[in-house]
């Protein structure tokens, strides 16, 4: 399944799409210089200036002084104020500030606190030779039409090279996932190496555990616990997709593996990371609802596609006007899917999971629901490996002195036993004797 995602998706004509993520396994060393990057950093692009959907610049610099207000203060504002966070993160982050917000969302920032000097460490060992020449094919596909990425001994490159391979040693039994690829390269535009090594471990290990190991189990499980969602909500997609025989392996690990990197307009998949990294793993099952409904839900798309290749190549041709960031996101949060019907539906998913299944069973319970459960799991954690070395406190007591025999109390009248034991033999005056029942009966002193 892996493998197949460092495929090329698209076609030659199709690379002059100026506001495309697609990946490429172009052989071109790149475009011509005369070509000017956009404000996203893609040459050729025609996105320099927003269009006419975008917010203004008096909007945009309104909500950078909220997020400067709430980043300053950002644990007072995870605690009482997530709402406004939430909110804001659909909105959609500045540009400006996205370095300063997504490793503070996806607690990266004290991941990275916490192992200081760890990535140095990890950067500068040598590698496994194998994964270093699985990771070196890869590096061209990231993004070829972007600035950073265009030469393969530019900065780019090199530092996805490293943050790649640093993750290889930090989980070598996971190893690399060429799905990876894009999500760090993602983070690489916007942060530095270190930092975008700590986000690349959040999201592996907190937001989407189970998804880039070897079996990927959970990816699995996500692609039922999708098929059943189709089921509920958009009924007759799903019997069409039955039909033409589409199941979700074909077209979910793509979309939810490189978090929509490879199959959305770059500016979307930005607003779709913000709202990800601020709610967790039911933006993406939110995502791809909106993208098949977009690509199948009338009956003349339907008819349109009646087998199977038609129908993939619905889902992988939707129109660019219907995957802007101001048409396509209020879509996708006005999608009737909360983080209590997501649980109840993965809860059902493995209930019906085989017990033979092989490989290690998908834990979803140890994905956390976005920020605020990441917030709250790392204060507990914090305040827990706080109070352990705060209190170093060395009692010494001194020798105990000899103590006389224990006589033995005196009990009549004042205990129960005393009264059951009244009319019995006179008791034995051996420490060895022991009375049956007599440890709950010296609870029950008057």
């Amino acid at each position: 399944m892996a493998q197949a995602l460092g495929e090329d998706l698209v076609q030659p004509g199709e690379l002059q799409d100026d506001s495309s993520s697609l990946g490429s396994d172009s052989e071109l060393s790149g475009p011509g210089p005369y070509r000017q990057a956009d404000r996203y950093g893609f040459i050729g692009g025609s996105s320099a200036e927003p269009g006419p959907g975008h917010p203004p610049a008096d909007l945009i610099r309104q909500r950078e002084m909220k997020w400067v207000e709430m980043t300053s203060r950002w644990e007072k504002t995870m605690s009482r104020r997530y709402k406004k966070v939430k909110m804001q993160c659909r909105k959609g982050i500045p540009s400006a500030l996205r370095a300063r917000c997504w490793p503070l969302l996806c607690g990266a920032h004290v991941c990275q606190e916490n192992s200081r000097g760890t990535y140095q460490e990890l950067a500068e060992a040598p590698g496994d030779p194998q994964w270093l020449e699985t990771i070196g094919r890869d590096l061209h596909r990231q993004f070829p039409l972007h600035e950073m990425f265009v030469s393969p001994q530019g900065h780019g490159q090199q530092g996805l090279l490293q943050v790649l391979k640093a993750y290889t040693l930090y989980r070598p039994e996971q190893g690399y996932c060429q799905a990876q690829g894009p999500v760090a390269a993602v983070l690489l535009m916007y942060l530095p190496p270190e930092e975008a090594f700590w986000c690349l471990v959040q999201i592996c290990e907190v937001y989407l555990p189970g998804y880039y190991g070897p079996h990927m189990e959970t990816v699995q499980l996500d692609a039922e616990v999708f098929t059943a969602l189709l089921r509920r909500l958009l009924p007759r997609v799903y019997k069409h997709l039955q039909q033409a025989g589409v199941g979700p392996l074909l077209y979910l690990p793509e979309w939810f593996l490189c978090l929509f990197a490879r199959s959305l307009p770059f500016p979307t998949v930005l607003r779709v990371w913000d709202a990800f990294l601020s709610e967790g793993v039911k933006v993406l099952f939110r995502v791809g609802l909106t993208l098949v409904r977009l690509a199948l839900g009338t009956t003349e798309q339907r008819l349109a596609c009646p087998g199977l290749l038609e129908t993939l190549g619905a889902l992988r041709a939707i129109p660019p006007a219907q995957l802007q960031e101001e048409v396509f996101m209020p879509q996708v949060h006005s999608v009737a899917l909360s983080e209590q019907d997501l649980q109840r539906e993965i809860k059902a998913q493995l209930a019906q999971l085989p017990a033979s299944a092989s490989g290690p069973p998908p834990r979803p319970q140890a994905r956390l629901p976005g920020a605020q459960a990441i917030f709250e799991a790392q204060q507990l954690a914090g305040t827990r490996g706080a109070t352990r070395p705060e209190v170093p406190r060395i009692v010494v007591q001194p020798p105990e002195e000899p103590r006389p025999p224990r006589r033995k109390p005196q009990t009549r009248g004042k205990t129960f036993h005393g009264l059951l034991t009244r009319s019995r033999a006179p008791p034995i005056e051996s420490p060895a004797r022991s009375h049956r029942g007599s440890t709950s009966s010296l609870d029950t002193r008057f």
